[in-house]
């Protein structure tokens, strides 16, 4: 059985995709029920693919399908009604392949396209890092996100979604998924998730100064904030960066 949330993302994907054969967005999706945060999205579609109703497709964006929809939607028995046709027929002109750049773009000749298959490896999602909130309060092993794996390096490794615009200069936006590799020390100019007195958790620049630790915002509207090096606890280091357009 589903709940309401999880039966309103099923039937929005379900009209996508048969209306131009490609799923929606995380963003769509969240604008659609409402939902403030992707984790939220992130964590209906977890259950939806436990209980059997969407697949997702290996090496493919936005690679959702429905599988079947509930019991008194679209006939079916008491399994839930399996999907069969879904998708509009394909077109008959030659499906678009991205062209893969190496190395700049010289010796890319006109209309020579080179497919690449892309290997994905799923990270837990533990939510909006914002001041307040230790990383152990927002782990959430029900949501998950899938990233290629070329983002990653050696090591343990999780996701955070980002709130707020103080690391803007760094290219680092709200909203943005950010890849960490969990670690306990860090360089002096690495961006890292530090906790702030066992409490406050933050994603900054990292500054060592003495026996001090400066924790650098990427925005001038923001200060720099020092504190003693007891006081802080490198959670993990920035090793890649997710954007949904």
């Amino acid at each position: 059985m589903l709940t309401r949330k999880q039966q309103e993302l099923l039937l929005f994907i379900h009209e996508r995709l048969q209306q131009g054969g490609v799923s929606p967005s995380f963003d769509e999706m969240k604008e659609a029920l409402g939902l403030r945060s992707k984790s939220g999205i992130h964590r209906l579609i977890v259950g939806l693919e436990e209980r059997g109703f969407i697949r997702r497709l290996p090496h493919r964006a936005r690679a959702l399908d429905v599988v079947r929809l509930p019991d008194g939607i679209g006939g079916g028995g008491s399994g839930g009604s399996e999907i069969t046709g879904t998708r509009p027929a394909a077109p008959s002109a030659p499906r678009f392949q991205p062209n893969v750049i190496k190395g700049g773009f010289a010796g890319i000749l006109p209309g020579r396209a080179v497919a690449a298959e892309v290997e994905a490896v799923t990270l837990p999602l533990y939510g909006r890092i914002a001041a307040g909130t230790p990383i152990e309060a927002l782990r959430d092993h029900t949501a998950t996100i899938a990233i290629p794996a070329s983002l990653l390096a050696e090591g343990e490794h999780y996701a955070l979604e980002i709130a707020g615009d103080s690391m803007v200069d760094a290219g680092i936006l709200d909203g943005d998924t950010v890849i960490i590799r969990r670690c306990d020390t860090a360089e002096s100019g690495h961006i890292v998730v530090a906790l702030i007195d066992n409490n406050e958790v933050t994603l900054k620049r990292l500054r060592r100064k003495g026996q001090a630790i400066a924790l650098e915002p990427a925005n001038p509207a923001f200060e720099t904030r020092i504190f003693g090096a007891d006081r802080v606890r490198v959670q993990g280091r920035l090793v890649g960066l997710l954007r949904h357009y």
